[in-house]
């Protein structure tokens, strides 16, 4: 166990930490910015992850959308996140397009974010769902935690938007066609892919690949959003 006992972590930055089970007494988080998967976290004797997800559905009322039961449901979450993005996408066009490979705060740029979008779908919808063992594009980018020689990746690559977004419109269409297939089945289990990469060659369940599509989408164009605030108000 590790212990921090009168130390003074004042404009400390924390990325990737797992903080599960972790116990802070007599702390000061005066302007502290906390972002990540949130259950179980109480502050003085509160749980919070509730209030959070009340507050985020009440600021984007299309956001619990995001976790459909039904093919429905998933095709209407595909529907709104095509519209945000669309939306997104132009007022990045605003912008120089020298800002667009610039990082805020040490975050992905805005094309780095959509060519890790397009790595999400080669992963779960390619390779998991479609059974492609190594659908992946250099131009996608992993996370930044894969082991190096997972996939095939270019980190040093510097596609212009029009080249990212036509690889992007190619994965969002292939990503409406499996939602719009009369034969999807929401209880099935993936069919394992016979060789290495990642996902890890397994069955998982179609539910999952799907919302992971999802959620990134979702997460993401918030990040890149919050990224364009800080660009255009310079």
């Amino acid at each position: 166990m590790i212990e921090f006992i009168n130390e003074n972590l004042q404009n400390a930055r924390f990325r990737n930490v797992d903080l599960s089970g972790a116990l802070i007494r007599g702390a000061v988080l005066e302007n502290t910015d906390i972002d990540g998967y949130i259950t179980g976290l109480t502050v003085n004797g509160v749980e919070v992850a509730p209030l959070v997800e009340a507050e985020l559905n009440r600021r984007y009322p299309d956001r619990a959308k995001m976790s459909p039961t039904d093919p429905a449901g998933y095709r209407e979450a595909w529907t709104i996140l095509e519209r945000l993005w669309a939306g997104t996408v132009e007022r990045a066009r605003t912008l120089r397009p020298e800002l667009l490979d610039e990082r805020v705060d040490g975050e992905w740029s805005f094309i780095e974010t959509l060519r890790h979008l397009v790595f999400a779908t080669d992963a779960w919808v390619l390779r998991a769902v479609l059974g492609q063992p190594a659908p992946w594009s250099p131009l996608g980018l992993p996370h930044d935690e894969m082991p190096a020689g997972t996939v095939p990746v270019d980190p040093g690559a510097r596609p212009t938007l029009d080249e990212i977004l036509a690889l992007r419109a190619d994965r969002m269409a292939t990503v409406r066609r499996v939602l719009d297939d009369p034969a999807l089945d929401l209880s099935a289990t993936t069919t394992p892919v016979d060789a290495p990469g990642y996902p890890d060659p397994a069955g998982y369940p179609i539910t999952r690949c799907l919302g992971a599509i999802l959620s990134e989408e979702w997460e993401h164009r918030l990040f890149a959003e919050r990224d364009l605030d800080a660009l255009t108000g310079r």
